[in-house]
């Protein structure tokens, strides 16, 4: 009977501080954290979508893949997207990553696949190596971003691609490069959707 009596008498208590801390943690602080984001950085909270001419062309956070000679190549988007629809016809799957070992058979044929791939595009590069980037699926399968040398790799084959001077070409990557967060961590990236939508404005598409 005294424990019922405690816990009749404990439960109200409880219960109390249940609802107060729903309320603060799960209703207050969602809110002032969304409010906070969306007035200090509104970009960055509604998923950093770029826009040409009012329309969504993706998010600078997002990889989209192209093949054509005139755009630059991102990392390989290991998984056919196309075959994954919703109802409408929609794309239903964004990207995944490879869960393949590096030590695999299919692993091999695969990057010997894209080695291929890359020096027939990119004859002006001859037997130079090929940024490791530029032949392996990254983490999430969706990685915006290429190192400096997988951007300078392709700038020949955009250049005889559009006809723009290399030196314009080279300075759409150049603009398009992050350096390292705060000069220390991380590695220099060029955002692929960035210099593609640059090189579009430069060809006036």
């Amino acid at each position: 009977m005294q424990l019922i009596r405690s816990f009749v008498k404990v439960l109200p208590r409880a219960l109390a501080a249940l609802a107060v801390f729903t309320i603060l943690l799960g209703v207050g602080y969602p809110a002032v954290v969304t409010l906070v984001g969306q007035v200090a950085f509104p970009y960055q909270a509604n998923g950093s979508v770029m826009e040409v001419d009012g329309k969504s062309v993706g998010s600078e956070l997002l990889a989209q893949w192209s093949s054509a000679d005139g755009r630059m190549w991102g990392r390989v988007m290991d998984v056919d997207t196309t075959s994954f629809t919703d109802e409408e016809g929609a794309p239903a799957l964004y990207a995944a990553p490879s869960n393949l070992s590096p030590t695999s058979d299919r692993y091999s044929e695969l990057v010997a696949e894209r080695v291929a791939r890359l020096r027939e595009a990119d004859v002006e590069q001859g037997d130079a190596a090929i940024p490791v980037d530029l032949v392996t699926c990254s983490g999430s399968g969706i990685d915006p971003g290429i190192s400096p040398a997988a951007a300078e790799y392709q700038v020949p084959r955009i250049v005889r691609a559009t006809g723009l001077p290399t030196e314009k070409v080279e300075g759409i990557v150049s603009d398009c490069t992050s350096g390292r967060f705060l000069g220390v961590f991380g590695e220099p990236t060029v955002n692929v959707l960035k210099v593609n939508l640059a090189l579009d404005e430069a060809l006036g598409e």
